[in-house]
């Protein structure tokens, strides 16, 4: 019952999709250790400047930013951005990533480059990137973990009220643990990486780069992939097929949307 009470007053409306969201962390709370946490990551890694490469990164940003607030604007939201500290930076790393922390400051290493293979490219990880920010996930995904540690606590009280030894107590622990996680947290970072597909896709086309692009992209990181990818059930993320799939669905959308902001021709 305290844990159904929690969850009812913790909700909040994401202003892209109307949903109702599990979060409880304010802006004030999360920002200033997000930020803090992206300084000290920067100060620790090779942070590349002064190239074309960090150039394109920054006005990418830039324009999905530009996008975003004209979105908001249009959505009668236009204060929604006062606490975002938006930064943009390259980092020399191999990997194939880029993220985003809460309250815009987003990372990408030079490794993904080669599959974003220019500005469409890295328009779309770009957008979905800052989708994440703007549709407070790294907040949802805190509120959820503390949200699956109470259920933990419950579980292990419950189990000792009603008497079970040890050893049931352990076994209900493990499964509490792993249904939890594959039938709660796992779905929950899918939908957020679908959402993040949606909401992206739409910002980088109001900002004047072809959607199509986005499924293309997604082809190229299956072929780097190499197919060594967990069945999507075991990850936090679709699998790389489903997301071509939608993101194809989902162009000819987010071309129409675009159109709103008077953008009818794409890069």
């Amino acid at each position: 019952m305290l844990a159904g009470l929690f969850l009812l007053l913790s909700c909040k409306t994401n202003v892209f999709t109307g949903k109702k969201t599990l979060n409880f962390m304010s802006n004030s709370q999360l920002f200033p250790m997000a930020f803090a946490q992206y300084d000290d990551f920067l100060n620790q890694n090779n942070v590349v400047t002064g190239t074309s490469e960090a150039k394109m990164i920054e006005d990418v940003g830039n324009k999905i930013r530009i996008a975003a607030q004209r979105w908001l604007s249009a959505l009668g939201e236009e204060a929604y951005l006062k606490d975002y500290k938006w930064e943009y930076n390259l980092v020399k790393d191999e990997t194939v990533n880029a993220w985003c922390m809460p309250g815009g400051k987003i990372v990408f290493y030079t490794g993904i480059l080669p599959i974003c293979q220019g500005e469409s490219g890295v328009a779309v990880v770009m957008g979905h990137e800052v989708a994440h920010a703007l549709a407070d996930h790294g907040a949802q995904r805190m509120s959820a973990a503390q949200v699956q540690a109470l259920g933990a606590v419950g579980v292990a009280v419950g189990s000792q009220v009603a008497g079970a030894n040890q050893q049931t107590q352990q076994i209900l622990n493990q499964a509490y643990g792993l249904g939890s996680q594959l039938g709660g947290m796992l779905p929950f970072s899918r939908s957020h990486e679908t959402e993040a597909d949606k909401i992206g896709l739409y910002l980088s086309a109001i900002a004047g780069y072809d959607p199509y692009e986005a499924p293309e992209l997604w082809k190229r990181m299956k072929a780097a992939s190499g197919g060594q990818a967990p069945p999507e059930f075991l990850s936090t993320h679709p699998s790389n097929d489903s997301r071509i799939e939608f993101l194809n669905q989902l162009a000819p959308k987010a071309k129409e949307e675009a159109k709103k902001y008077g953008v009818t021709s794409f890069k």
